[in-house]
């Protein structure tokens, strides 16, 4: 038996992938030429500024960012030495630590987020349309709840 080469599973797959690989790109050379912030580092320091307290626990902040806890500690020490953020022990567990945002990180960050947000526009909204965003955002959440706990059931809407 033949195996399936132009199996609508295996396209999408790959068409997710080819659209991310691309987007990356493009997003992140935006984001550097208008800030110098690599992608990665914008990552880091959105993430740490939508959390409460402007802090997250090492090990939830590399979970969220889909990096290694070696690559996280590796991305904090050159932000930390930049003046973005920096590492307190946690009050509630020893063993863990946290990454905060500085001032100085939130100034570069909501410096960024303009021209970011125009790249996003030219890159990913403004292809989908508002409805098109709308319905990629819940098929994605979809994707990441299912891959993290198992099966979800879909929305109404997608």
């Amino acid at each position: 038996m033949e195996p399936e080469w132009d199996d609508e599973r295996i396209t999408a797959f790959g068409m997710l992938l080819e659209a991310y690989a691309a987007l990356v790109g493009n997003v992140g050379r935006d984001l550097e030429a208008a800030s110098d912030l690599a992608l990665s580092s914008f990552g880091i320091l959105l993430r740490l500024a939508r959390s409460p307290g402007r802090r997250l626990r090492m090990t939830e902040l590399a979970a969220q960012a889909a990096l290694s806890t070696s690559g996280l500690t590796r991305l904090a020490d050159r932000l930390e030495e930049a003046g973005y953020l920096r590492r307190e022990a946690s009050a509630f567990d020893r063993r863990s630590s946290l990454a905060v945002l500085t001032d100085l990180g939130a100034e570069v960050l909501a410096k960024a987020v303009p021209g970011h947000l125009e790249s996003l526009e030219r890159n990913v909204a403004g292809p989908l349309g508002p409805e098109g965003l709308r319905r990629l955002t819940a098929m994605l959440e979809v994707l990441r709840d299912h891959a993290r706990t198992g099966p979800v059931p879909p929305g109404p809407d997608l």
